[in-house]
């Protein structure tokens, strides 16, 4: 197609429908026409409230006011995720945004902790971590520090169907162009490729570029041009989630909670005016009335609404760009929110869109790398998931059984090999989680390490103890000052 692009056709609101009309208009809305088509009457599936860092880095490109968006989006702050009953029953621990210590060029820091383990000295990676303090304690606060060392990386809980409204008026602001109606028929060209979207009152709406973000149905992208989709639910078996919002909590914490039950596992989230709750299920082990039950029974509140079922399978369109159809959010694929990275996968699908937008027209290198691009993302993210899942000690349902003895992908198996045989850690190109998320979901699901890094015997035991109780009077030292989550909250968004 040499057609070069002028008019850029969005399919469906949401989320992921105004996520990509404001970044999209922003970077490269100079030189192009964004229409985007939506219907009142489509409902969204509105859970996904939570989020991960990369999400400040997109509002700062937006030119977003953070105290005016933690206000219209009812958002909390969010410093790391409480998994709890994973490993075993009544056990938990936290995935943080942060990391332990401070690492040196060629050795973690976490093998210094591991070589005062292995002469009995009590110490734990998350003593070392101030994400992990702060979320404990409840406090939050902006920290200037002249020293990564004392970095707070954070992202946002906020109300998604807020989220969603906030940047319709954004984008409106800017110049994209908003048609109400529900659309009748898709149209195409000799080639495949779309041509235009007819609506039920008979406009018809031409482009050039059609990004689909119809939802699971996958309007254009599936039920169109019928690209396929790779089932991936041989790996993560829950296949759906029941949701309900409840009231809020006196007292707000900065981080999200995944529970884990018998046949899934259950999230809180806190925001300013109600908590969100759902839980993601098997239904080979748990039917729909019995996770409803166990939702509302799990409850730290009053719901505000009747709980809503979920159906989802979990995987990958098998090309998210083809002809000229991009696929973004649940059009283009589905991980469950365990780690929060649904409203990842869809900034970072556009910003990939962004790096190869074809202005003088679409050509096949620019489409096969961004596949390539996306497949590598979820790829990379559904092995973080299933890591979760496997490494369990949990022996009380066949569903945790079954996590237990199920074949895990290769890249996976040698990661864990890897850091079982000598605490050792590398982060693959582009991986969206670090070192050290990994670090914790391995530490904290129980693999102990059979061996660290020989650097760790440059110092004496002495020398060894001393450094880390510098490390941890530095990690502990701003806590004092730190106000509570939601005294931060109040002022931050009052004063601004």
């Amino acid at each position: 197609m040499n057609t070069a692009i002028k008019n850029v056709v969005i399919v469906g609101g949401g989320t992921a429908g105004w996520l990509t009309a404001a970044l999209l208009q922003k970077v490269v809305g100079a030189s192009i026409n964004i229409t985007l088509v939506e219907s009142e009457a489509i409902g969204t599936v509105g859970v996904g409230e939570a989020t991960i860092p990369p999400i400040r880095l997109v509002n700062q490109v937006l030119g977003i006011n953070e105290a005016e968006f933690l206000r219209e989006t009812k958002a909390t702050i969010k410093l790391a995720i409480k998994f709890e009953n994973w490993r075993r029953p009544n056990e938990s621990y936290f995935h943080t945004f942060g990391s332990p210590g401070k690492s040196m060029a060629f050795c973690h820091f976490h093998h210094f902790v591991n070589r005062a383990k292995a002469f009995g000295a009590k110490a734990s990676i998350w003593d070392y971590d101030l994400n992990y303090l702060c979320a404990t304690q409840g406090k939050f606060a902006h920290i200037k520090a002249q020293d990564t060392v004392l970095d707070l990386p954070y992202a946002y809980h906020f109300d998604a169907s807020l989220y969603a409204q906030f940047l319709r008026r954004y984008c409106t602001k800017l110049g994209v162009t908003r048609i109400e109606g529900m659309i009748e028929s898709v149209q195409q060209h000799s080639s495949g490729n779309i041509a235009a979207v007819t609506l039920q009152d008979g406009q018809r709406i031409d482009g050039d570029l059609f990004i689909d973000c119809s939802g699971f149905r996958g309007l254009l992208i599936q039920q169109t041009l019928g690209v396929g989709y790779d089932d991936w639910t041989h790996l993560l078996h829950c296949n759906r989630a029941v949701a309900v919002p409840s009231k809020r909590f006196e007292t707000t914490v900065p981080y999200t909670r995944a529970i884990a039950h018998t046949a899934g596992w259950q999230w809180r989230i806190p925001l300013q005016h109600r908590n969100g709750n759902g839980l993601v299920y098997c239904s080979s082990h748990m039917s729909d009335d019995e996770a409803t039950h166990t939702l509302l029974n799990n409850l730290d509140s009053a719901p505000l609404g009747d709980p809503k079922v979920i159906h989802f399978t979990t995987g990958r369109r098998r090309k998210q760009w083809y002809k000229n159809v991009v696929a973004v959010g649940l059009a283009s694929g589905f991980l469950e929110p365990l780690e929060s990275t649904s409203i990842h996968l869809i900034q970072s699908a556009i910003v990939r869109l962004i790096h190869l937008f074809p202005h003088a027209g679409i050509d096949s290198a620019a489409v096969d790398e961004y596949n390539q691009q996306s497949e590598l993302e979820y790829l990379q993210i559904r092995d973080f998931l299933v890591l979760h899942y496997h490494l369990t000690e949990r022996d009380d349902s066949q569903f945790w059984r079954n996590m237990q003895h199920m074949d895990i992908p290769a890249s996976l198996r040698h990661k864990m090999t890897l850091f079982k045989q000598n605490g050792k850690l590398f982060r693959e190109q582009n991986d969206l989680f670090l070192e050290s998320s990994w670090l914790q979901v391995m530490t904290g699901q129980g693999i102990e390490p059979d061996d660290y890094h020989p650097i760790a015997n440059t110092l004496s035991e002495q020398q060894l103890m001393n450094m880390l109780e510098q490390m941890r009077s530095v990690k502990h030292e701003p806590l004092a000052s730190l106000p509570s989550h939601d005294a931060f909250l109040s002022h931050y968004c009052q004063a601004k």
